[in-house]
C-alpha cells in the first residue's frame, strides 16, 4: 500500500508577485542536487490521524519555527501521486511577508542508512534549507509529482471567489 504524506505549501505575495516556500531535502544523497531535490513541507500521516493535522504538524517540525496563524482556512490543493507511488495530500497557507528567516529554520532530524546497504547509520536534518521560489522556478526544482500543487495554487489564487 502506498505511503500517504500530508503537507503545507506556503505562499506569499511581494510586490504583487507570487512566491512559494519549498524545502531542500537533507542528507548526503541530496546535498549536491537542486532539480528534483525540493519539496513542500510534508510528512507521513499517522494511523487514525487527520491529514490536515498531520500537514500542520509536519510543517512545524520541519521548519522548527512558529507557523503563521491562519487568517483564512487553508486552501485544499487535493492529492498528487509521486513516481515512487507515495500520495501527497496538500493544503496552501499564506505566509505574510517577509516569511520565515531562513537562518532560523531548524529542522527535525532523521536517522538514515548511509551509504545505502552499508549497515552504518547517520542522523541528518530532514530538510537542510528553505527558499522562496517563483511558481516557474518552483516547478523546475520541486519533486516532479508535486509540481501540480503549484499549478493548483496559482489557479485557485486567480479565482476571485478564493479569499487569500
Amino acid at each position: 500500500m502506498p505511503v500517504t504524506s500530508a503537507g503545507l505549501l506556503f505562499h506569499r505575495r511581494t510586490d504583487g508577485r507570487l512566491a512559494v516556500l519549498l524545502a531542500h531535502m537533507g542528507g548526503p544523497f541530496w546535498a549536491r542536487r537542486e532539480v528534483g531535490a525540493w519539496t513542500i513541507l510534508k510528512g507521513e500521516v499517522g494511523a487514525d490521524e487527520d491529514a490536515h493535522t498531520a500537514a500542520v504538524r509536519e510543517a512545524a517540525e520541519e521548519l522548527g519555527v512558529p507557523l503563521p496563524t491562519e487568517t483564512v482556512p487553508d486552501l485544499d490543493l487535493g492529492e498528487v501521486r509521486q513516481r515512487s507511488g507515495k500520495r501527497v495530500r496538500a493544503w496552501a497557507r499564506r505566509w505574510p511577508p517577509p516569511g520565515p528567516d531562513p537562518e532560523a529554520v531548524r529542522s527535525n532530524t532523521v536517522r538514515i542508512e548511509w551509504p545505502p546497504r552499508s549497515g552504518r547509520h547517520v542522523e541528518v536534518p530532514e530538510i537542510d534549507r528553505v527558499a522562496w521560489f517563483s511558481p516557474d522556478e518552483a516547478r523546475r526544482v520541486v519533486v516532479r509529482g508535486q509540481a501540480d500543487l503549484v499549478d493548483r495554487l496559482e489557479r485557485a489564487l486567480d479565482d476571485p471567489d478564493v479569499a487569500t
